[in-house]
């Protein structure tokens, strides 16, 4: 009954929207930093050890606002959504490496890390709902 009440505004196409918005918004803020700030980008591969650094940087803005264009644009939206959750699945063993650090700051990347993975999470959930509607009716899975 209170699903019944909620539905109508919970399920509105702007609110579904809206939430694919908030999913890629970290996504869309990276890709326009590193654009606008490319010598920060280069700098920010060179910190984690990634290599070529000006290509890679180039790789991740495309990668960071290609997938998020995607996703909001309904376009291959499950493309994009398995994209950024394995572009976040990588950068995360790669920037939050909490067993690596010394406390009292490994558990900030501790909850950097498990943030992460609950964003690759979400989008596998936006690729899972994004391949069921599209799948043709008849065939089951």
């Amino acid at each position: 009954m209170l699903a019944d009440l909620v539905r109508p505004m919970a399920g509105a196409p702007l609110v579904r929207w809206l939430a694919l918005l908030m999913l890629c918004a970290a996504y869309l803020q990276g890709g326009l930093v590193k654009a606008f700030d490319f010598p920060g980008a280069i700098a920010e591969m060179k910190h984690f050890g990634v290599s070529p650094a000006a290509p890679m940087a180039v790789m991740a803005i495309a990668l960071e606002l290609g997938a998020s264009l995607l996703i909001l644009t309904g376009k291959y939206r499950w493309l994009g959504a398995l994209s950024l959750a394995g572009f976040t699945l990588f950068a995360t063993f790669l920037a939050n490496r909490f067993w690596d650090i010394a406390p009292p700051v490994r558990a900030m990347a501790m909850n950097g890390f498990f943030e992460h993975i609950g964003l690759c999470g979400g989008f596998l959930l936006v690729a899972w709902h994004d391949l069921n509607d599209r799948q043709p009716k008849g065939l089951s899975s």
